[in-house]
């Protein structure tokens, strides 16, 4: 098989191979929607615990503003350079995957950058989080805590039903 065939034939296979993955990982299995089993505020604990208006008008504004701030970051990136980042990638990734010997160094490499990608936005996040979370009051932060042990409890429950089932 030719090379330009090889590099189709990866440039379409693999995006199905990893998306089939997380398809089956979060996939309608009757198990708690992957979002719901996340530590974190959610609109539904918000209201759970009693905020004040005050307290509502900030979390609005931290909202808007982080929802701006992820606009202006997504228009910063020029759409032509965007695609020649994902390009670059794709092809990266079929030359690892297509060479005749697989080079681990090169595989570690690729990896670390993913993953060095994924620590920003997940810092990002969690300093998101973190300035939410500075509104509540104490109390809120104790019922905050509870909430969040007692969904994390449901989860675990349902994985475990989920489990058993499907080991009959």
């Amino acid at each position: 098989m030719k090379m330009a065939k090889k590099l189709i034939l990866a440039s379409v296979v693999l995006p199905l191979v990893l998306s089939t993955g997380s398809a089956f990982a979060f996939g309608g299995n009757g198990q708690k929607d992957h979002q719901e089993c996340r530590p974190g505020l959610d609109r539904g604990m918000l209201k759970e615990l009693n905020l004040t208006d005050e307290q509502k008008e900030q979390f609005k504004s931290l909202r808007k503003a982080s929802r701006e701030d992820n606009k202006a970051k997504r228009d910063n990136v020029d759409p032509e350079q965007r695609n020649a980042m994902q390009e670059q990638r794709l092809e990266q990734l079929n030359n690892l995957l297509l060479a005749e010997k697989f080079d681990p160094a090169k595989a570690t490499q690729i990896a670390k950058e993913m993953s060095q990608k994924r620590i920003k936005r997940q810092v990002e996040k969690l300093n998101e989080q973190h300035e939410m979370l500075s509104i509540l009051t104490a109390k809120q932060k104790n019922t905050f805590v509870e909430l969040q042990k007692e969904r994390l409890d449901e989860c675990i429950d349902d994985m475990r039903d989920h489990k058993s089932k499907h080991d009959k």
